[in-house]
C-alpha cells in the first residue's frame, strides 16, 4: 500500500469531521470491504462524497448513462474517500455547465484551443467513455449492451474543443488520486484467457499507435500502468480513425498528483531501460507526437485563483481544503 494513499487516509478522515460538508450522520464510520473505516462514509451517505452543489447533478447523469460507480451501490458513488473516479469527479464536473472556465484552465495545455464544445448531454465534461463502437473487439455481455465504466476500456473523462487551426480534438483523460501498482503479470486472466489475443489486432496493425521499433516486447505491455495505457491508446486511436464526434485528433491525457510518487514505479521488467517512470516510458511509446500528454494535477489546478476565476470559489475553497496537496509546492 502507497504512502500516499495512506497520508490521504488521515487527511480524508480530518476533512470529513467538517459540518459544512457533511451532515452529522455522514460523519461517523463508514463501513467499507465490510470494515468500518474512519475516512468512509455510511453507505446510505454516499453521495455526499461529492461537492454539495454536483450531488444531484452528477448522481443523474450517471444513471442517465447508465455509467457505473466503482465500488458503488444504489446509483451512489463510492463511500471511500480516497476514491479515485470520485476525485475526478470532484475537479470535473463542475466545469461540464462552464465552457469558458474550462477553457481558461485547460489552454495552457491547449494553447491551439479556440472553443469548447459539448460531449453529451449539452455537457462540456462527461465521464466513463468507452467509444461508440466496441472499437477493441472486447467481449460484449449476452444482453449486448457495454458497460461506461466496467468491464471495458474506458477513459475516465472526455472533453472536446475547436482548434484555431479549424481541427477538432477529443480528449480522453486518465485520471489517477492514490493509485499505486505492483509487478502482476496480466497476461492471462483468471478466467484462464490471453489477452495478448484480444488486442494482438490493434497491436499487429500497420498504424500501431505504439513504436514496437523500441518496445522489447509486446507481453512488456501487460503490467500496470501499462496494460490500462495501451488500451486507452488504441481507443483514442481507433477513435480518431474513425472520426467519432467528429474529431480530427484524439489525445490520451493522464492526469496525476505529483505529489503521489508511489505512482511513478516501474513495474514492467522489461520497460525499466526505457525510463524512470511509467509516464515517461510511454511517452516515448506513443506516436505520432501529441497523442500521449502526462501532466500534474498540481499544475493544472494548483494555480487558480479565485480572483481571477470568481465564478469558481466554492468551488476552489472545497478543493484546496479537501485535496490540499493540490496547490502545495
Amino acid at each position: 500500500m502507497g504512502k500516499f494513499l495512506e497520508s490521504e487516509k488521515l487527511k480524508q478522515e480530518a476533512f470529513k469531521s467538517n459540518p459544512f460538508y457533511f451532515s452529522d450522520s455522514a460523519r461517523i464510520d463508514g463501513v467499507y470491504k465490510n470494515k468500518p473505516r474512519p475516512f468512509c462514509l455510511p453507505l446510505e451517505f454516499a453521495e455526499q462524497n461529492l461537492i454539495p452543489e454536483i450531488r444531484e447533478t452528477a448522481i443523474l447523469h450517471f444513471k442517465k448513462h447508465k455509467i457505473k460507480w466503482h465500488d458503488g451501490q444504489n446509483n451512489k458513488p463510492s463511500n471511500h474517500m480516497c476514491d479515485s473516479q470520485v476525485c475526478c469527479v470532484n475537479f470535473l464536473f463542475p466545469f461540464a455547465n462552464n465552457p469558458d472556465t474550462l477553457a481558461e484552465v485547460l489552454k495552457p495545455i491547449f494553447p491551439a484551443l479556440k472553443n469548447m464544445l459539448p460531449v453529451e448531454d449539452s455537457k462540456f465534461v462527461s465521464f466513463e467513455w468507452i467509444g461508440q463502437e466496441n472499437y477493441l473487439g472486447e467481449k460484449i455481455s449476452r444482453n449486448g449492451k457495454r458497460t461506461r465504466g466496467a468491464n471495458f476500456t474506458s477513459a475516465d473523462a472526455i472533453v472536446m474543443f475547436n482548434r484555431t487551426d479549424n481541427k477538432r480534438q477529443v480528449i480522453l483523460i486518465e485520471w489517477k488520486y492514490t493509485e499505486s501498482y505492483g509487478g502482476t503479470f496480466l497476461k492471462i486472466a483468471d478466467s484462464g484467457t490471453d489477452r495478448t489475443a484480444i488486442y494482438r489486432h490493434l497491436f499487429d496493425s500497420p498504424d500501431c499507435p505504439i513504436n514496437t521499433e523500441i518496445l522489447p516486447s509486446f507481453d512488456a505491455l501487460f503490467y500496470e500502468p501499462f496494460y490500462q495505457f495501451m488500451r486507452q491508446q488504441f481507443l483514442a486511436h481507433e477513435m480518431e480513425k474513425s472520426h467519432e464526434l467528429g474529431a480530427d485528433i484524439v489525445t490520451l491525457m493522464h492526469i496525476a498528483p505529483t505529489h503521489n510518487t508511489d505512482f511513478c514505479r516501474v513495474t514492467s521488467p522489461a520497460l525499466k531501460k526505457l525510463g524512470t517512470s511509467a509516464t515517461n516510458i510511454w511517452s516515448k511509446l506513443v506516436k505520432p507526437e501529441g497523442r500521449f500528454i502526462s501532466i500534474s494535477t498540481e499544475q493544472i489546478f494548483g494555480n487558480l485563483s479565485a480572483n481571477q476565476m470568481p465564478q469558481i470559489k466554492p468551488w476552489l475553497d472545497y478543493i484546496y481544503e479537501r485535496y490540499a496537496w493540490v496547490s502545495e509546492t
